[in-house]
């Protein structure tokens, strides 16, 4: 059975932990040096090693539902459009006629059945196939291989579309995933209602991946927020190669003390992060309610933008159902525009004056040195001390 589908046993880890005041933890501490945050030069070696040639969850199946669906964004410098074709298969290209260069399609989403250059009018079908060139007679013949978008490595798995910004590229998406696709299909997002999304502003790529791997700022930084429901400074962590499952306990699990397990409602007292390498976030917060957390870095360390997406297991159609999925949408744009990234933002605006010194990971953020480990396994470093 999967970890995330074995809830009980989850939670059966955590009141364990509940009980003793402890945590999941890491071998030793690890120091980090503040140069890995806002060296330059390091951050263009890592974007082009790390974001550039992994696959990276662009959109969720939900956003593409059918044939003709698209969704156009720029992630770092590529402008990038996906497409679920007639046949039902998305694929992405660059979003660039093969022309003049110019974009076929306007960031955002919608459906079309043909996608035409504003400036010259070429068009093109859902498959990236060059279907018409405005004076094509007087134009002249173009190499048939040369005709079509060009095409970028495109996945589709356990509700997200999954793309390499580099055409050169090639991934297995099944291998990328291993273990892990049975934790993230187990979520059965394809089939959760999209209620919400939008873009926030915030520090710099790993200042604020950190903030999605640890619990250990719940009780301070969220106290009136997600705070007030999960427990602070114990957390289960479960890794699938670079991919981390994050378990939280939820405030609700002294409930299970002296209860026989046989009555236990598992998945109602923790609170699961699935964390894919290396920019989404999946977490189940509250009831019938899902987060979805797509980092976009900038074009320097120093800023990135998240793609928040609010899911609702179902549709809300009454008045308590519409309160209840903006009461949620309300907390975590809350705790993560307001609190978390407002913190992130302060950090990352001192860094300049502390580039020679080092921060300091405990042994009680195991998912954070997780991943900065990874970070250096990908961009080819050996791992920090």
């Amino acid at each position: 059975m999967s970890v995330s589908g074995n809830t009980l046993s989850l939670a059966r880890r955590a009141l364990a932990h509940y009980r003793a005041k402890t945590t999941d933890q890491a071998s030793e501490v690890m120091e980090m040096p503040i140069g890995a945050y806002v060296d330059a030069d390091r951050y263009q070696e890592e974007i082009g090693r790390i974001f550039k040639r992994l696959p990276l969850a662009l959109a969720m199946s939900l956003e593409l539902p059918e044939p003709g669906s698209y969704r156009a964004l720029f992630m770092l410098d590529v402008p990038v459009l996906m497409v679920r074709g007639a046949d039902g298969v998305v694929r992405a290209f660059v979003n660039a006629c093969r022309h003049r260069g110019a974009p076929i399609c306007d960031e955002g989403s919608g459906r079309k059945a043909r996608f035409t250059c504003p400036y010259h009018a070429w068009s093109y079908n859902d498959c990236g196939k060059l279907t018409h060139v405005y004076g094509e007679e007087s134009f002249g013949a173009i190499p048939p291989e040369k005709r079509g978008l060009d095409e970028l490595p495109c996945a589709e798995r356990a509700g997200f579309v999954w793309v390499a910004l580099s055409p050169e590229c090639s991934f297995d998406i099944d291998a990328w995933l291993g273990e892990f696709q049975p934790e993230l299909a187990s979520l059965d997002l394809e089939n959760w209602h999209l209620h919400e999304q939008r873009d926030i502003d915030g520090p710099g790529w790993k200042v604020t991946w950190d903030g999605y791997l640890e619990a250990y700022h719940h009780n301070t930084l969220h106290a009136d927020s997600v705070g007030k429901y999960t427990v602070g400074n114990l957390m289960l962590h479960d890794t699938f190669g670079p991919h981390q499952l994050i378990t939280f306990a939820r405030r609700s699990i002294a409930e299970l003390e002296g209860v026989a397990e046989s009555q236990w409602q598992p998945a109602e007292h923790v609170r699961l992060i699935h964390s894919v390498f290396p920019n989404l976030s999946i977490s189940g917060v509250v009831g019938d309610h899902c987060l979805v957390s797509q980092l976009f870095p900038g074009p320097d360390p120093m800023r990135t933008v998240t793609r928040q997406t609010v899911l609702a297991s179902r549709a809300p159609v009454t008045e308590a159902e519409r309160a209840g999925t903006e009461g949620f949408s309300n907390l975590v744009l809350q705790a993560v525009r307001d609190e978390d990234y407002q913190m992130g933002l302060s950090i990352q605006a001192g860094m300049a004056a502390r580039r020679t010194e080092s921060f300091w990971f405990g042994r009680n953020e195991p998912a954070v040195q997780h991943y900065h480990r990874w970070v250096a396994h990908f961009a080819g470093k050996e791992e920090p001390s």
